[in-house]
């Protein structure tokens, strides 16, 4: 075994742990939560290497990188999720490799992403991102819709052809009622979730949680959580 492939193996062990742990706590079936491991900056030999170590589901945030990152691994069976703010004139590259876009919080981008959608033939997952920071109408300094635009924006991608709505998803906020205070924003998010399944039964995916705070999330209810750091180390610099 590799020096890389026993350290991300040992960080992996670290995280399962985590995961089975706040489960248990919360009372709740490991098998309930996804682990997506997010392998921005990294390389591809990283995500193979997390491949043969069992990981199924991996996630991006740029489309610069992901891209050919997707290609050079495009024999592996994975999952990609693009998790970053997703500007229109990338739509159509993103919608090429990934199988769930997390980040939809706006109607433009629902409409190009199902225009991209269609012409690649493919059905592209979607989430709609929750910002907890945001004044209704406004987005939040991290992307995401503001609460009361969720539905309008859910209705929009369940009509869109190419589109499969998913669920919720949110980056836990460093501003406003919520910063500093994970749980309550992801108990605040399930709350929408459950809202939104009222309409949309199937939309029943809830992203929420990184490396800090996935206890808080998996406590809250999270069927998804994200995790860079706690398995992949500390991101080299971007400088």
């Amino acid at each position: 075994m590799t020096d890389r492939k026993a350290q991300l193996a040992e960080n992996l062990a670290r995280v399962e742990e985590r995961i089975a742990s706040a489960c248990a706590a919360a009372g709740r079936a490991r098998e309930e939560v996804t682990l997506i491991v997010v392998t921005k900056t990294y390389p591809a030999s990283d995500v193979r290497i997390l491949h043969e170590l069992g990981v199924r589901h991996v996630a991006e945030n740029r489309d610069q990188d992901a891209a050919p990152k997707a290609a050079e691994c495009s024999d592996l069976s994975l999952t990609w999720h693009f998790v970053g703010q997703l500007q229109t004139n990338k739509v159509r590259s993103v919608a090429g490799y990934a199988d769930v876009v997390q980040s939809v919080d706006r109607a433009r981008l629902v409409t190009a992403l199902s225009a991209a959608a269609v012409r690649e033939g493919r059905e592209l997952g979607c989430l709609i991102q929750v910002a907890l920071d945001a004044e209704s109408g406004e987005r939040g300094d991290r992307g995401g819709v503001a609460p009361d635009g969720i539905e309008e924006l859910a209705a929009a991608v369940e009509s869109a052809p190419g589109l499969r709505l998913g669920g919720l998803m949110t980056v836990a906020p460093l501003a406003g009622p919520y910063a500093g205070r994970q749980r309550a924003a992801f108990d605040r998010l399930m709350e929408f979730s459950s809202r939104l399944r009222g309409n949309h039964p199937a939309a029943n995916m809830v992203s929420a949680g990184m490396s800090a705070d996935l206890e808080d999330a998996v406590a809250a209810g999270a069927t998804h959580v994200r995790i860079g750091t706690a398995v992949l180390g500390v991101r080299p610099g971007l400088g």
